[in-house]
């Protein structure tokens, strides 16, 4: 596990979902969940509002968890939330261009907790040697 690289995704995610709370159009705009003028309609910034405080908690457990099995859930959590954020927004935004946009940004988040995950630390079988004592045998493996 990379925690580096998962505290970094943390830190990222909660500072955006935290501006994002304050500031809706920061995701309504580029998303085109805007109306003619560019505005962001009441409702619009309502719903967007739970979304960027989901962000904004998980991406702060992320960065805060204890290493190991919370840290791992942590990441698990952002995952989920970046991939289930990428078929909703694929599935459901205006225009082509957005639907990819936001779908590759969300692919792209959730792929760094998969790689702070997968990279690093020791792995089974690869190069860890280690003593198995039997009695008066010792077998390395």
């Amino acid at each position: 596990m990379k925690v580096g690289l998962l505290r970094a995704v943390g830190v990222a995610t909660a500072v955006y979902g935290v501006a994002v709370a304050a500031v809706p159009d920061l995701l309504a705009r580029p998303s085109g969940l805007v109306d003619g003028e560019g505005r962001t309609e009441p409702a619009t910034r309502t719903s967007l509002r739970p979304l960027a405080w989901r962000d904004a908690v998980s991406g702060l457990a992320l960065a805060l968890a204890p290493e190991g099995q919370a840290l791992r859930t942590a990441a698990y959590v952002r995952m989920a939330a970046d991939f289930g954020d990428a078929v909703l927004l694929g599935a459901t935004l205006p225009g082509r261009d957005r639907k990819l946009k936001a779908v590759a940004v969300s692919v792209g988040w959730g792929a760094l907790s998969v790689a702070g995950l997968l990279a690093g630390g020791q792995r089974r079988g690869r190069g860890v040697r280690r003593s198995v004592e039997a009695g008066p045998l010792r077998v390395r493996r």
